[in-house]
């Protein structure tokens, strides 16, 4: 039984209305996989783009590139599946789906022009226990992380990622036909037959909405010459994993740069792990935000030790959950089992990565907004709209967008700070946190906890 079926004869009907499958559900095994798909679908761009982007940067060759690739999509199916089935202290026990965080690109790069990847790989592992800390910590740092910080983050993810969703509808970055009728004309196919079976149609196909919506751009992109299958007939079909490929170095500069960037990842998590619970109508608990925290960063470190950038949870697919109402964790352990083939089996991802940019473009369009609108409901459910409150949102956005669409506003800083500054999450998160720290209180708790104890009087 769901969540949609227990919750017919209560008031809170907007919860029941989109909770097709709780979390501990486990839904059939011919509903299960191309829903486990569909997360892999959703989240793989990202997955795939983000260790490139890392490689070429800091003049990595084609061989190397490839190794990297193959291991982020392994330990981002090790870490999504101990978020779901945890392991002791380490996991969330919920829909969490890991890959690799945007949020260290460019520190990242930094690092590795200056010192090489040993370099990186030092750093990634040895700053990891700092996010191990904040969540074995959780319960006394919690209060500055209430629903009116994290719906914030998680707007800001959503804002943030909107840019990249364009680019892609539009062709890609960079690319030669950059905007034509083909590439928009295909995002835009994309986009409504997700939007149209989402609102116009209900059941298992409503669920696979986003899935349904990519198998057909994928068929129509072929009349249309925007399929390239090349690269399929050259992937190897096995790669092996080797720990400490490229060895390790420890740079004290290098260590604190990623360390900071660990803490603006923790509250990305948080606000991930609070998406996820808000998307059956609850707040996060004490032990699933600590396991998160945890898992994000002990599996970062894992990854540090097999040649992998370090992992986050993937605000995408908390869109997803909340565009499809499946909320099953079993779901989610199922697209970290696929993650982990695709780890083992290069021709397999190079399948999947032939897909053309404008039909993901087309399918992030509808989960980077809904990413969006999730970071609005935390704040409706858990922060009122206080003139307070309403500043500290407002300057948040405002700063956070404002560094993305404007970046030579801080063309004057040092280049390691103009990097960390430069990021919209991170000035729009660290500017919600310290607000809501410094300014006056009107009289509403920080703490979700206290939020949620209200709300539960207010019902009774």
């Amino acid at each position: 039984m769901t969540v949609s079926d227990t919750r017919e004869s209560t008031d809170d009907s907007s919860a029941s209305d989109i909770v097709e499958y709780d979390i501990d559900d486990k839904p059939p095994a011919g509903e299960a996989i191309p829903l486990g798909i569909q997360h892999l679908l959703a989240m793989f761009l990202s997955t795939v783009a983000l260790p490139i982007v890392i490689a070429g940067a800091i003049g990595v060759g084609q061989a190397d590139t490839t190794f990297l690739l193959q291991m982020a999509l392994l330990v981002a199916g090790l870490a999504t599946i101990v978020q779901a089935y945890p392991i002791g202290p380490v996991g969330a026990r919920l829909p969490v789906v890991m890959g690799t965080s945007a949020i260290f690109v460019a520190p990242l790069i930094d690092v590795g022009t200056q010192f090489g990847l040993a370099a990186i790989f030092g750093a990634v592992i040895l700053a990891a226990p700092i996010e191990i800390a904040l969540g074995y910590f959780i319960d006394d740092i919690r209060g500055l992380f209430p629903p009116l910080v994290t719906g914030i983050v998680v707007m800001l993810v959503g804002l943030t990622l909107i840019p990249v969703a364009m680019d892609y509808a539009a062709g890609g970055p960079g690319a030669p036909t950059y905007g034509n009728a083909a590439n928009v004309g295909l995002a835009a196919l994309v986009f409504l037959v997700a939007l149209g079976i989402n609102q116009f149609f209900d059941g298992f196909l409503r669920m696979t909405s986003v899935l349904v919506a990519v198998v057909v751009g994928y068929l129509a992109a072929i009349p249309l010459g925007l399929l390239d299958l090349s690269g399929v007939a050259s992937a190897a079909w096995v790669s092996v994993p080797v720990p400490l490929r490229y060895g390790v170095e420890f740079h004290p500069s290098a260590v604190v740069v990623v360390a900071f960037a660990y803490v603006i990842t923790a509250i990305e998590t948080i606000g991930d792990v609070s998406g996820t619970t808000e998307s059956v109508g609850r707040d996060a608990t004490s032990d699933e935000l600590k396991g998160g925290l945890v898992a994000d960063g002990v599996m970062s470190a894992v990854a540090g030790v097999f040649g992998a950038f370090p992992n986050t949870s993937f605000s995408q697919n908390v869109g997803l959950i909340s565009f499809t109402g499946v909320a099953s964790r079993y779901v989610v352990a199922i697209c970290g089992v696929f993650l982990v083939v695709l780890g083992f089996v290069p021709k397999v991802a190079a399948a999947v990565a032939a897909m053309p940019n404008p039909v993901l473009g087309g399918a992030a369009i509808v989960l980077f907004g809904m990413i969006f609108s999730v970071g609005v409901r935390i704040l409706a459910r858990g922060a009122r709209l206080t003139q307070r409150n309403l500043t500290i949102i407002a300057t948040s956005i405002v700063l956070g967008v404002g560094v993305e669409v404007r970046p030579d506003v801080l063309s004057s800083l040092p280049e390691d700070l103009r990097l960390l500054a430069g990021s919209g999450l991170i000035a729009g998160g660290v500017t919600a946190l310290v607000l809501n720290v410094v300014l006056p209180s009107d009289g509403e708790s920080v703490s979700a906890v206290a939020a949620v104890g209200a709300e539960e009087s207010a019902d009774d």
